[in-house]
């Protein structure tokens, strides 16, 4: 017979489990001193200065203050605000833009703007170029706007705002001009 009285299945299977857990933290850690800078390579179009646009309207857009994507200066506010939560990277969105061009183009009595939601300025004005997008954007790349309305973490959103207060927002994209000025039409009315 063994010197040592034979342990029952439990107390192996909790010595087991305690060297697992131990060798994953000493893993975890290894790790965490090895890679204490992680190597996330900066685009080059993240350094690079942002295209000129055209001035934002004076004020907060929906009560949020953001700066505007590519202008120093600004323009007048108008009671009516239509804005598209978009980023340069968003399939949806790139669709989307030119919609809300056309719809500038033809209700000069509303402020059609957007709001860049991402970090990187110089691809969202590049973006707005390449589409010859020319509706003023905010920059917001903190996600404030998104925060403060409370909005949904996704893009393209839409909001109607009269008067500084958003009185519609829209959560998802739109197929045509047509079916965005109907839509807004709707809420104004």
């Amino acid at each position: 017979m063994s010197q040592y009285p034979r342990w029952p299945g439990y107390v192996k299977a909790s010595i087991v489990a305690v060297m697992m857990l131990a060798a994953l933290a000493l893993v975890g850690v290894v790790n965490l001193l090895e890679n204490d800078e992680p190597e996330v390579a900066v685009p080059q179009s993240q350094e690079a200065d942002v295209a000129s646009r055209p001035k934002c309207p004076e004020g907060p857009i929906a009560g949020v203050d953001l700066p505007c994507l590519g202008a120093s200066s600004t323009a007048a506010a108008k009671n009516i605000q239509i804005v598209t939560v978009w980023a340069w990277w968003c399939e949806p969105c790139r669709t989307e833009l030119p919609f809300f061009q056309d719809i500038a183009s033809s209700h000069s009595t509303w402020n059609v703007v957007g709001v860049h939601a991402d970090p990187n300025a110089a691809n969202g004005a590049a973006l707005l170029d390449d589409l010859g997008v020319d509706i003023p954007s905010y920059q917001d790349e903190k996600g404030t706007f998104a925060g403060e309305l409370s909005l949904p973490g996704v893009i393209p959103i839409t909001l109607v705002v009269r008067d500084g207060q958003v009185v519609e927002k829209f959560v998802k994209p739109f197929t045509s001009a047509k079916e965005l000025e109907e839509a807004i039409d709707e809420v104004l009315e």
